[in-house]
């Protein structure tokens, strides 16, 4: 027996209309996801497989060369093998040691050598300054003797020389020629007038010496009575001193040249 149908409601969906409702829903949320999905090509899966074989390979192979070293010793080749280990382990400690006692070694000797070095720098620079081959500075004094009537001597100059020497001068020059152990000065006689010569070269007043060393002391031993500034005084001549606190000399004298003699060898 049938009944029949109730027709919709005024207002109400038709069941046709809610399938399609519900099927449009799901199809719109099967195409996002299906968008959100990564995509593999079929290169990439390829190079996928083939990381993952080598990856499985690798690690069988390393497993593999572990059991085949150690696994397959006995006992008694693992104690000589850790033996062996051992020894070399010392040899190579004390390689280590020889070669930093070598090292100790080499850096001691450059440091002497360094040392040796200096100390002979330090020498040849105190010979060049004494022999006079080498410019000269320091603190010391200017004097400068003015002689209007040539009344100072070559012999009053010298002695000048000398008392600046006892002073404790290290370094001196007369005009443009520097005073070493060898110096000579000399009167002589230059177009019929006499003159005084230091190494052969004529010099003219005023006279200038300068001198390298303790001012103070060296000015108060050039003014004792009766020493070589009272001497030029006494002669007519007047002189002047002037403290420097850096004083340079320049002049320098030629290296001497031996004929006879010669450094003794060092042992």
């Amino acid at each position: 027996m049938t009944h029949p149908k109730e027709p919709p409601r005024p207002g109400s969906p038709q069941l046709g209309q809610r399938d399609r409702g519900g099927g449009g829903r799901r199809s719109a949320w099967q195409i996002l996801g299906r968008a959100l999905l990564p995509r593999f090509s079929r290169a990439q899966a390829t190079a996928a497989l083939l990381c993952a074989a080598l990856g499985f390979a690798a690690v069988t192979q390393v497993r593999h060369a572990a059991q085949a070293d150690y696994s397959g010793l006995r006992e008694s080749d693992l104690v000589e093998l850790l033996d062996r280990l051992s020894q070399r382990t010392e040899d190579l400690s004390g390689q280590n040691l020889a070669l930093e006692t070598q090292l100790r070694e080499l850096e001691s000797t450059r440091g002497q050598a360094e040392a040796a070095a200096q100390a002979t720098d330090e020498r040849v620079r105190i010979q060049g300054i004494l022999a006079g081959t080498l410019p000269a500075e320091g603190p010391g004094v200017i004097l400068r003797v003015y002689d209007t009537g040539v009344r100072v001597t070559a012999s009053t100059l010298y002695h000048l020389v000398q008392e600046l020497r006892n002073a404790g001068a290290e370094a001196m020059s007369l005009g443009d020629t520097r005073i070493t152990a060898s110096t000579w000065i000399a009167d002589g006689v230059q177009g019929g007038e006499g003159v005084i010569e230091i190494d052969g070269t004529a010099i003219f007043p005023p006279y200038e010496f300068r001198a390298i060393g303790d001012p103070e002391t060296i000015e108060v031993a050039l003014n004792i009575p009766g020493g070589a500034l009272a001497v030029i005084r006494s002669a007519g001549g007047t002189s002047y001193v002037t403290r420097e606190s850096s004083l340079t000399i320049e002049a320098i004298a030629a290296a001497p040249t031996f004929e006879f003699a010669s450094p003794v060898p060092e042992p």
